[in-house]
């Protein structure tokens, strides 16, 4: 006898909704911050064809069989690679960037592609029957699947994307089930590196918080001593990492510990989109009356600091609005994930999961000034075609899973 679900049993519509809904929010306001713009007139019309196109692929996505993700991690993974590899020998350079590879009059980002590459790559081996996460043999291979690509990216250089792809590997081995002194090994390297950035004291104070930790956890000497040393070690490659990216970007870590220093250079966008998102009020200053937007303060506004035009356009109301959207998006994906029994789907969509998270993050975060400027866009917000398309696709893999549901409870 044949059962007819509703269609709420087959579609998310907790995905779908907020998806439209922040979609058509990120239309709204890049409308607003180009229409004064002579140099992005046609950024509305890309975009709209650019959502019809990525719609067409979250549906397409949404209706493969679920076991195709899995089959095609690891293809993903290596083409994502290969993408990686060309854009830094033959890419086009923009603002400082080799991060684009044109395919006739297309230009596609091959950072974002590596994403859902690296989230594939990773929770395929993770989601192994014979990988032991406890193990540090495995600790290791799962690092180097993952930073391969972020070292790649480094070579463009993309410091913001590759803030993502750490994040994002770091909460796939915590939802492995890694123990907190395996979980230790992973971020205290991390730790003592970015801690290294802000001065030699507070190096000291990191390694010191470290010794004390191998003290508590009550390993051998020798094993002690070895993880130690990688601490120390990580803190001076910090320092090498950081004397090796380009002027413009070791400015906007500078700006970030002190905007007022240099508040007409790299400390400007920061300072101005405080102030739009300040100026907005309540209730906001109306849709295409935005001072900051419409006198274009801000440049660019309809990319990394699209968050800016809502704040000041739509004021609280309508930034609290947009966090709702992303919250309601974030807690269906994460109850997707806790439910499914498959483990390389539920690794891949906690790895989604992050990637949005993250950006929405320090996204908001650098416009607020609590995180430096490092050119991170707002999901299904921000104008781009690259980062729409691949967004979609992952989504699609979200809705996927729920249709498939009874097949992996």
């Amino acid at each position: 006898m044949r059962i007819d679900y509703k269609l709420q049993d087959k579609f998310d519509f907790g995905i779908f909704i907020p998806l439209l809904l922040l979609y058509c929010l990120g239309l709204a306001a890049i409308y607003s911050s180009t229409l004064n713009n002579p140099l992005a007139a046609g950024n509305f019309q890309k975009q709209l064809i650019w959502g019809c196109g990525s719609l067409i692929i979250f549906f397409i996505t949404y209706s493969l069989p679920t076991n195709t993700f899995r089959v095609i991690a690891v293809p993903t993974y290596l083409l994502s690679l290969l993408f990686l590899l060309l854009v830094v020998v033959v890419g086009r350079k923009i603002a400082g960037q080799k991060s684009w590879l044109n395919f006739g009059p297309i230009g596609f980002q091959p950072a974002e592609f590596a994403k859902i590459g690296m989230v594939f790559g990773v929770s395929y081996f993770l989601s192994r029957k014979n990988t032991d996460i406890e193990s540090f043999k495995d600790i290791l291979f799962t690092l180097g699947i993952g930073l391969l690509p972020v070292l790649l990216v480094l070579l463009e250089p993309d410091m913001g994307t590759s803030l993502v792809f750490i994040g994002t590997i770091l909460v796939l081995i915590y939802w492995k089930g890694i123990s907190l002194f395996g979980l230790f090994l992973v971020l205290s390297p991390g730790i003592v590196a970015a801690a290294s950035i802000f001065g030699v004291v507070y190096f000291i104070v990191m390694l010191v918080i470290v010794a004390l930790a191998l003290f508590l956890f009550k390993k051998d000497i020798f094993f002690s001593g070895s993880i130690f040393a990688i601490n120390i070690g990580a803190g001076f490659f910090a320092d090498y990492v950081f004397r090796a990216l380009s002027p413009h970007q070791q400015n906007r870590i500078q700006s970030f510990l002190n905007p007022s220093a240099d508040p007409l250079g790299t400390g400007y966008n920061s300072i101005q989109a405080k102030v739009a998102i300040g100026s907005g009020g309540f209730l906001g200053k109306g849709f295409l009356n935005g001072h900051q937007t419409q006198l274009q303060f801000i440049p660019e506004q309809w990319t990394d600091f699209i968050y800016c035009v809502i704040g000041e356009e739509f004021g609280f109301i309508g930034s609290v609005f947009t966090l709702i959207l992303f919250l309601i998006l974030f807690l269906r994906i994460f109850k997707i994930a806790a439910s499914t029994k498959d483990e390389f789907l539920s690794l891949t969509l906690i790895g989604i999961l992050s990637i949005y998270f993250i950006h929405l993050f320090i996204n908001i975060g650098m416009t607020v000034g609590v995180m430096p400027v490092i050119g991170i866009p707002l999901p299904f917000v921000s104008y781009g075609g690259s980062s729409l398309l691949v967004n979609m696709f992952m989504l699609g893999i979200a809705a996927n899973v729920y249709r498939t549901k009874r097949n992996y409870i």
